[in-house]
């Protein structure tokens, strides 16, 4: 029987295996997924948020607490656990020096080739390295991991030993452990899950990262009595090319040049200013505003001079040397986007040469009022892509799963996304997820070999 057997294959699941396994407790870690999409979301990750109080060659500049906090409570909803929010912020000023220590190296800021930010550190060759560096160092450790493993149900109770039903290339077997670090992250890869809050439509969401993350595990635990974080189908969505694959298309696969064109429905209509959001929020803007769409499809007609206006995409437009051509390769009434496109234009009033506003549209175009005049015309198809889940388990400080009645579980931590809510609420800021997965990471390995090592006798503790 293992000391500590660990649910998932992200940052979070690599994070608890280690600090688990050096803390000396014996360590086997499962993942559902095969060993070639090892890592789950973070596979797709570039970067982790990080308090630092001076400059260095990760950050410029400083990042506190305080800042970290406000930047939280700003998009969580009313959602977010102060006293965890706060002790991730601080734990974090930890994690460059631990990671490091782990094989993860970061790309320093001084060569010129990272976008300036005091927020966040950038891995050295992206979360596929960070997540193969941790996991050499694992194995190197003595941690067994199991890949294409997949386990069936976790009861919710608080005991000494754990005996969890799984299966592995069609066979069926027992993982037996003494405590357990669920990892596993939310369901955005379930779309009966989410169907439940977006109805039918759930089924044409796109998934960004791995099609493994379903979870049944969360589900089980929340319909046993586990304390709910987060709201019930609260989810990050951001805007995708409808091209990209159903599953793992990660970052790439976004659409950016909105207010550079004009954004239709399946009937060829607008229904959003295209102006209105012009941030680093604007992904996820349209990507809810397209999931509530019927269909949950929408397209991004540019001309030519847009097209050149707007960032590159991956994949190809759509191009036609019409208007009414351009809908009918969309499948969209020609005469409807035609009039949707001659509206716009007796409303454009010009700002300046690269701007401009409507007046009497509704809904209007309020920045980057252009003519779209010049042929050949262009889209790109554009559908939600899902990340995560806001809806997870409660955790205490110690990354015990919380009940209803307010007892934690002994012997059964979470970590990760599956917990994430708890300190997130519904919202997101960049690089905060996989803060979130390091540092409950950490605590959860720490406090479950803590825990098993107190209780076993000290003839059996393995050494690190």
């Amino acid at each position: 029987m293992n000391d500590v057997l660990v649910i998932g294959g992200g940052i979070a699941a690599f994070c608890a295996a280690l600090a688990a396994r050096r803390a000396g407790a014996s360590v086997q870690l499962v993942d559902s997924a095969p060993r070639y999409l090892l890592g789950g979301n973070a596979r797709h990750s570039r970067n982790l948020r990080l308090v630092h109080d001076a400059p260095s060659p990760l950050f410029p500049g400083r990042y506190t607490v305080e800042e970290f906090l406000t930047d939280l409570r700003r998009v969580g909803g009313g959602q977010m656990d102060e006293d965890l929010a706060r002790l991730m912020a601080e734990r974090s000023r930890e994690l460059p020096d631990w990671l490091q220590a782990q094989g993860v190296r970061f790309q320093p800021t001084g060569d010129g080739m990272l976008p300036w930010s005091c927020k966040t550190a950038f891995f050295l060759g992206g979360g596929r390295a960070m997540i193969n560096a941790l996991a050499r160092t694992a194995e190197d450790l003595g941690v067994e991991i199991l890949h294409d493993t997949k386990v069936l149900d976790v009861r919710l109770r608080a005991a000494d030993h754990h005996h969890l039903p799984a299966c592995r290339e069609g066979a069926s077997l027992t993982l037996s452990a003494r405590t357990v670090v669920i990892c596993s992250g939310g369901y955005q890869a379930n779309p009966e899950a989410l169907s439940r809050t977006w109805g039918i439509d759930a089924a044409a969401f796109l998934v960004r990262g791995s099609p493994h993350v379903r979870g049944e595990i969360l589900l089980s635990l929340l319909a046993q009595g586990a304390a709910p974080a987060g709201v019930p189908g609260a989810c990050h969505l951001v805007a995708v090319n409808a091209m990209a694959p159903a599953a793992d298309g990660g970052i790439v696969t976004r659409v950016d040049g909105m207010p550079w064109g004009l954004v239709v429905d399946r009937d060829g209509r607008r229904f959003q200013d295209e102006g209105a959001e012009i941030t680093p929020r604007r992904y996820s803007f349209w990507g809810r505003r397209v999931a509530r769409l019927p269909g949950a499809r929408a397209h991004l007609i540019l001309d030519a001079a847009g097209l050149r206006r707007a960032p590159p995409s991956i994949y190809p437009t759509h191009r036609a040397d019409t208007v009414e051509t351009l809908a009918r390769t969309l499948a969209l009434n020609p005469a409807i986007l035609r009039d949707t496109v001659d509206r716009y234009h007796a409303a454009l009033r010009p700002d300046g040469p690269e701007d401009g506003h409507t007046e009497g549209l509704e809904p209007p175009k309020t920045r980057r009022a252009l003519p779209l005049t010049t042929p050949p015309f262009h889209a790109w198809t554009m559908a939600p892509g899902i990340t995560f889940t806001c809806h997870g388990l409660k955790v205490d400080a110690r990354a015990r799963i919380m009940t209803v009645d307010g007892r934690p579980c002994d012997g059964l931590h979470a970590a990760g996304m599956i917990m994430a809510p708890t300190v997130l609420g519904t919202g997101y800021v960049a690089g905060a997820a996989l803060t979130v997965g390091a540092v409950f990471g950490r605590i959860a390995g720490e406090e479950a070999a803590r825990r098993v090592l107190t209780l076993r006798p000290e003839g059996e503790k393995c050494l690190n």
